[in-house]
């Protein structure tokens, strides 16, 4: 279907889409796949992988490409495959992972399954155990179609040239020591962040040089035609998205420095808000 507006909306996903259960509610899919029907551009941006992004958005309607982990990818919903990769240089990513772990943090290693292979990603880890955290986030991504994960297997060295993120999760102080001792050592793009479920915990993703939400939402909005670009988030790695979008939207219940930079700050994420501002803004831009 062609689309009815020039505007693309792209909204992140925990915290902003999802509701407080990490789903996307009836309501908000039944909204969003009413509007693509007439021809919304509605989209995704997140620091997920395609396995998990692909089930969430089953009921939403949702056709556009999907920016997953943190723009590092772009995920053809339609044909099931990446359409766009940045991989890391093997030198970089060495660096990375030796950073990381001198401060206390073991990274889950993704890597690009290899050519014919029914996956999307390959994840490695190489501690012998993991921490309450990790297990929470490996049981709840176990037994995906797309993502495999080998625990206490250190990355094959035939997979250097594979790298596409390097992602830890630990007390936030290792983590905001490990992205300051990486701060001016490679060229690589660093994230790191509070977890929205637990303030004293954080999380680190780092990437090839260039990647980000802003510069994949700015991609895809030249190649979908679209002049005007909505752009929803929560969190401190929104900000680059919001900054880059015509029109910025923090949620309610968004980190304080998220709501400082935004053009509008709507309702929480559990009250359907994202899906609920798409319709009203949509409804003023049709064609």
């Amino acid at each position: 279907m062609m689309p009815n507006t020039d505007t693309l909306y792209v909204s992140d996903l925990d915290g902003t889409l999802l509701g407080t259960d990490s789903l996307v509610s009836p309501t908000s899919a039944a909204i969003i796949s009413d509007l693509c029907s007439r021809g919304a551009m509605i989209t995704v941006a997140t620091a997920r992988t395609p396995a998990t992004v692909v089930p969430l958005l089953r009921h939403t309607g949702i056709s556009m490409p999907a920016i997953v982990m943190t723009g590092a990818a772009t995920w053809s919903i339609e044909q099931g495959r990446f359409i766009q990769t940045h991989i890391l240089d093997s030198a970089d990513a060495s660096l990375a992972v030796e950073t990381v772990t001198r401060h206390g943090i073991t990274p889950f290693i993704y890597t690009t399954a290899p050519a014919g292979s029914p996956l999307a990603l390959e994840v490695y880890h190489s501690a012998k155990a993991l921490n309450h955290m990790e297990r929470n986030f490996v049981d709840a991504r176990a037994d995906m179609p797309l993502k495999r994960f080998y625990l206490d297997t250190p990355m094959p060295p035939g997979c250097s040239d594979r790298v596409m993120l390097i992602f830890g999760m630990g007390e936030i102080d290792r983590i905001q020591a490990a992205a300051d001792d990486l701060t001016g050592r490679t060229g690589c793009y660093v994230s790191h962040y509070p977890d929205i479920f637990d303030p004293s915990a954080g999380l680190i993703e780092i990437y090839a040089p260039g990647v980000s939400k802003a510069a994949a939402m700015r991609r895809l909005a030249k190649e979908c035609g679209a002049k005007r670009t909505v752009a929803f988030g929560d969190n401190l790695n929104d900000i680059p998205m919001l900054e880059a979008a015509d029109v910025a939207v923090a949620m309610g219940n968004a980190q304080p420095q998220v709501k400082e930079i935004a053009d509008i700050v709507t309702d929480a994420n559990y009250t359907d808000s994202v899906a609920r501002f798409i319709a009203q803004d949509f409804r003023h831009h049709i064609k």
